[in-house]
Formats: C-alpha cells, structure tokens, sequence
C-alpha cells in the first residue's frame, strides 16, 4: 500500500535526505549530497525567509520508494508577475505511478497555496540553486553543485504530462580540445579590451567582501533576463559567497573592470565531487571532513560555475576572455579537465563564446513545465 508522508519531523527529514543513497547504491556515477548541506538548504537557508516549501516521501509499505519538495518561491512570482510553483529534489523508483502520486502531491500543495498558472522544475529553489534533470551524458559523475539522476527519470517526468521549459548545457575542456588558436584568440581579444579601457584581473581576496557587494550588482544584473532568473538579496548572495570563500582560488575568479567599475566577472572551484563520491552516505563524521580537508589537493578538475557581463560590455569579447584565462589557469596548475556549467541552450553569446575555445557540449539538463 503506497502512501505519501509530509516531512515534519529531524528523523523524517534525514530519511528524506538519505533516501538517494539507498535508490543509488549500485550506481557508480553517484555522489552523495553532503548531509548537513543538504538539512541547512531545507531548514535555515535565506530563502525560507521569504517563501516556502513542503517535503514529501512516498512510502509502499514500510519502504521509502520516493522523494519530492513542493517550492513556493515568492520571489520568482514577484519579480515575474507571476503565479508558478517549482518542484525540486525529485527522487523516485522506476515507477510511472509512483512518480504521479509524488507530482500530484507536490502540484495540490501548490495549488492549495494560492498557485494557479504552471509547476516547473526540478529546480531546488531556483536557477541560483542546483536545477535541471540530466537527460544525456549519464556516462559519468556529476561535477560540483550539478545534480544527476537515473535514465528513467525523464519518462517518469513526461509520462505525467510535463514538457521541456528550456535545456542548460554543460560544456566540457581538456588537454585535448584547447588549442593554440584559442590562445590566439584571446590575446586578440584582450588587446581589444585594452583599447576600451576594459582589463581584466583576479578578485581581491584581501577584499573580499568589498569585491562580493560589486560582484552580487554585477550578478543581480547580468543574469536578469536569463530563463528563471531570481534575483538575491543580500543576505543570500552572502550565504553562497561564504562557502564558495572556503574553496576559491584567486586564479579561478576572474574580473572584468572599466575605469574602477566591475562590468562582468566569472568564477570556477575545484570539482571536489572528486572528494565527496568518497564519502558514504554524504556524513562528515567521523571520517569525512578529513577526506574533504586532505583531498582538495589531490582534485584534478574545476567547475567554472558563473560568468556574467552587465548589459552594454557584451559583444566586446569580455567572457571569452574570462572562460579563456580561467582555462588558462587550470592547465599552468597541471589539472585535467574544466567543466563550463551551465548555460542556456539559447544563450547564443556566452557559447559561441566557448565554441571559440574548443568547448564539448558533453551533457545536457533540463528543466521542465506543466500547466496545473
């Protein structure tokens, strides 16, 4: 007998939180979210401030055999006039039923919120958060703050009647695919700029938080019209900089400035999934905080995870030259591989972008709708 349970309690929100582990025990491609990051986003995150949410775990019988959260974000309606709701953290056995009943749960609790246009998602939050269901390139693990699912889910997903939104794309370099004539390129690039006055150079860890106010406008604006987008406030662009602060490396985040002004910047961190596949069950103690202390030297690949240009700077070269000196960087470090991720499909500024330096579109999410 199948039942659906709203998450209400700390035990029940760990099995929530646990329930992938035991869906993808036998999936090598697998990486455990970390425990106490995943129950914080849920419980205490900014966002709670403002909008709301509700987890749901689908039993059959005594077992757990699926996952799924509610999202009203009020900032998403706001700021889009909108009347959506979102659905995120989806999990599910290979079962079109139990797939129904967990989108249905999650639609009437939306619709019982006042909701009256669409849900979309997965999107945990918003786009600012991990968003996306992978539907090509299941060959491998899942960088950094990028979500993974099985191959079954995008079936279970439009068997329900939900349709494509829109596609991300993740972009992959290697030794192999970065060539002379990318070089080339962006030193003809940075000349360019350099006649506009524009130069570009590495964040002031020094200065951090003055740097991160400039980079939160420069945020807020750059991806303003970008599918989804919801602006952060203060408060949530400090709660994401503060831990993306633990793992930076100066070299990796990039600032384009005209005359003391910041116009656009993009940012990379290590692909510490390398590290966090490692860890059972995503628990930090006893053993895993020192498999993420001492195993951040040993990661092999970064995750460029933000790159933006203010309106009136695009068009001049600015973010190949900032994809560019990141690349750059990984390979003077002696890494193996960066993953540009991710970008819209449609975005056709920002990936030609990083066509010009040998980027391989090798995995593909996306982001789905329903009229409710």
């Amino acid at each position: 007998m199948k039942n659906i349970v709203a998450v209400s309690s700390k035990n029940e929100l760990a099995t929530f939180i646990d329930f992938p582990h035991e869906l993808y025990k036998n999936d090598s491609n697998y990486v455990p979210e970390l425990f106490i990051a995943q129950r914080d986003l849920l419980t205490t995150h900014p966002f709670h401030k403002h909008s709301s949410l509700q987890c749901f775990l689908l039993y059959d019988g005594n077992q757990v055999i699926g996952r799924i959260t509610a999202i009203l974000n009020n900032s998403h309606n706001a700021m889009n006039n909108a009347s959506d709701g979102f659905f995120g953290f989806f999990d599910c056995i290979n079962d079109q039923e139990s797939a129904n009943l967990l989108l249905n749960t999650a639609a009437d609790w939306l619709k019982d919120k006042g909701v009256k246009n669409k849900i979309m998602g997965p999107v945990n939050f918003s786009t600012n958060e991990s968003c996306g269901l992978l539907i090509e390139g299941f060959d491998s693990p899942p960088v950094v703050m990028m979500p993974y699912n099985a191959s079954y889910y995008p079936s279970l997903l439009e068997g329900w009647g939900l349709t494509k939104q829109v596609d991300l794309i993740a972009w992959r370099f290697t030794g192999d695919n970065y060539d002379d004539r990318s070089v080339k390129l962006m030193d003809r690039l940075q000349d360019r700029l350099k006649r506009n006055d524009i130069t570009i150079r590495k964040v002031n860890m020094k200065n951090f938080k003055q740097e991160a106010a400039s980079l939160r406008e420069v945020y807020n604006k750059a991806w303003d019209k970008n599918t989804g987008f919801v602006p952060l406030n203060d408060e949530e662009f400090d709660y994401q900089a503060k831990d993306l602060k633990l793992v930076l490396d100066p070299d990796f985040c990039l600032v384009a400035e005209h005359e003391g002004k910041l116009v656009g910047f993009g940012a990379a961190i290590p692909d510490m999934n390398q590290i966090q596949i490692k860890i059972k069950k995503g628990r930090l103690l006893p053993t895993g905080i020192f498999k993420l202390l001492f195993g951040k030297k040993k990661v092999t690949g970064i995750r460029i995870l933000l790159l933006g240009v203010v309106d009136g700077y695009r068009k001049m070269g600015i973010e190949a030259c900032i994809y560019g000196g990141i690349i750059k960087a990984y390979r003077a470090k002696g890494l193996k591989y960066a993953e540009a991720s991710w970008t819209l499909e449609h975005n056709d500024l920002v990936n030609n972008a990083i066509i010009a330096i040998k980027g391989d579109p090798y995995k593909k999410y996306r982001i789905y709708e329903k009229t409710i």
